[in-house]
């Protein structure tokens, strides 16, 4: 087998391990969850990293390979330390548990975005353009978790800076006045 094939096949037994580890993870993740927002998130990449196994399942037929997982010591450090995160946390306010949580799940996205661009790369150089298509799609899903934590995190930040502070205000929910509530129905009527 020719080295940059090769080098393929080793990375994408990598991130076959790596995604079968954090399907047992992201569970765990859900549950230790506070904010309803980050709990649906974890639950929906959940769904989504079952089909990203079965994607890699497909790339490793298109490429004539048996799709052998290859032990991934990099997810098995980041998923233990997303267990310490959980463990440390434990008790402690929802929105810092919560942001400790984010910050173990975007070291994760992030390992996943730079090992999927890689295989990608090499997929694209070895003119595997059904794999490479495949590739940019788990790719651009785990671009997409990352930008949905960080936009779960901000209002998090803001409350635990909040509550540090003595400060008695929920920002999950806001309330809306009534001439608000009345203006949502009648533009929905309109629109409609």
């Amino acid at each position: 087998m020719p080295q940059l094939k090769e080098l393929l096949v080793e990375e994408l037994q990598d991130l076959l391990h790596a995604e079968t580890q954090l399907t047992a993870a992201l569970p765990k993740m859900a549950q230790a969850a506070s904010h309803p927002a980050l709990k649906e998130a974890f639950e929906k990449h959940l769904l989504q990293t079952q089909n990203q196994v079965e994607r890699l399942q497909k790339v490793f037929e298109t490429l004539g390979e048996k799709a052998e997982p290859k032990p991934c010591r990099a997810m098995q450090g980041l998923i233990e330390e997303g267990k310490e995160r959980i463990q440390e946390t434990s008790g402690k306010e929802a929105p810092a548990a919560d942001l400790a949580l984010i910050a173990a799940a975007q070291k994760i996205e992030h390992y996943e975005i730079a090992a999927y661009g890689t295989a990608r790369g090499l997929a694209r150089q070895l003119g595997e353009f059904d794999c490479a298509r495949l590739l940019s799609r788990t790719l651009g899903e785990e671009e997409s978790a990352d930008f949905l934590l960080t936009s779960i995190s901000d209002p998090l930040v803001q409350q635990a800076a909040l509550n540090e502070r003595g400060a008695n205000v929920n920002l999950d929910l806001p309330e809306r006045s009534a001439s608000y509530k009345k203006k949502s129905v009648r533009t929905e009527k309109v629109a409609g």
